[in-house]
């Protein structure tokens, strides 16, 4: 007898291919270590995704990672969880490295030196200008080379002679008058024993004509500096007998002659030099003196030329104001009036 009977299938039971024996789960085979990555990072995203929504279910937490901690951002879990190293934040744009700073110090050294080269090269064509410009028309230096105003002024070959600022302004306005202590051109006849102090070397020479402006080389013409002593229309002598030098038959008085006055063994007056005059000075015209009276080619020299040895007024350059080297004799010219 078939004593089966209809009974509704327990759970399990059902298999296909009518089947009885229980399900069994296949064996786990290895796990490639890509796939334990992917399958990592797959449940930090939504480890983050729910960390995500309780986030925004609270309306006063912070909505994004704290600074400095990259670990509350997905990625980084991610990363984390995987395992792996995450590279380095790339410096942001415009963002300066140590090297670059260091190169832009360097760029700025190397322009702030450049422009100091060139302020300073301004500054001295600048000088150089003003300079050639004032001694031109308004105040020139002069080197006084030999000791012909002794003691007024110093100089002698071989020494160092003083440097005088020469006033070029004062004549255009008044006239020179006696006393006056003057740098002028020699006429002609008092370029005999004038010999050039250039060098025939192109460069020395430039060096010499630059040292001129500013007084420390001579320069390249018979410039020669002297006392005033009579002016035009006015006669001058020192004859045997004469106690001096005499203006219109008036003794000078002579405060910057040297005391006592120098000699020579051949001179022994009161002319300190050669008998001279009289003479009668030209209009515009005047007659020159050293103060060292025996060591001083003047216009008693000169008598026997076309001037008579007087200085014509437009030979005369300027007016000698001061000393201004060496430091030991800074100091005023003095214009004493030997006629006043």
């Amino acid at each position: 007898m078939d004593d089966a009977v209809d009974r509704p299938a327990e759970p399990g039971d059902e298999r296909p291919g009518g089947d009885d024996r229980p399900a069994q789960t296949p064996p786990p085979g290895p796990v490639s270590a890509g796939g334990a990555g992917r399958a990592a990072r797959r449940r930090a995203a939504e480890d983050a995704d729910r960390h995500g929504d309780a986030q925004s279910a609270d309306p006063a937490a912070p909505t994004g990672p704290a600074a400095g901690n990259d670990t509350d951002t997905p990625r980084a879990a991610a990363d984390e969880a995987a395992g792996t190293a995450r590279e380095p934040d790339r410096p942001e744009s415009g963002a300066q490295t140590p090297a670059s700073q260091a190169g832009e110090k360097v760029k700025k050294n190397k322009k702030k030196g450049r422009g100091f080269l060139k302020e300073t090269g301004l500054i001295l064509v600048i000088a150089l200008v003003v300079a050639v410009v004032v001694q031109a028309f308004f105040v020139r230096i002069y080197l006084i080379p030999s000791q012909s105003m002794e003691p007024t002024l110093h100089g002698c070959p071989g020494c160092t002679g003083d440097r005088i600022a020469v006033d070029k302004i004062s004549y255009r306005f008044t006239d020179p008058a006696p006393g006056d202590v003057v740098v002028f051109r020699g006429p002609p006849a008092w370029d005999a024993g004038f010999v050039s102090n250039r060098s025939d070397n192109v460069i020395v020479r430039g060096f010499q004509e630059v040292g001129s402006f500013v007084g420390l080389v001579a320069p390249d013409e018979n410039d020669m500096v002297k006392r005033i002593i009579a002016t035009g229309g006015q006669t001058v002598q020192c004859l045997e007998g004469d106690p001096g030098v005499m203006v219109d038959g008036e003794v000078l008085d002579e405060p910057y002659l040297a005391e006592p006055a120098a000699t020579s063994p051949w001179v022994d007056n009161a002319c300190q030099g050669e008998y001279f005059g009289p003479i009668t000075v030209p209009e515009d015209h005047y007659w020159m003196m050293g103060d060292n009276r025996t060591d001083s080619a003047d216009s008693r020299y000169h008598i026997g030329d076309e001037l008579q040895g007087t200085v014509p007024r437009d030979n005369i350059i300027g007016k000698a104001r001061w000393k201004v080297l060496p430091f030991s004799r800074i100091g005023g010219v003095s214009d004493h009036d030997p006629q006043g």
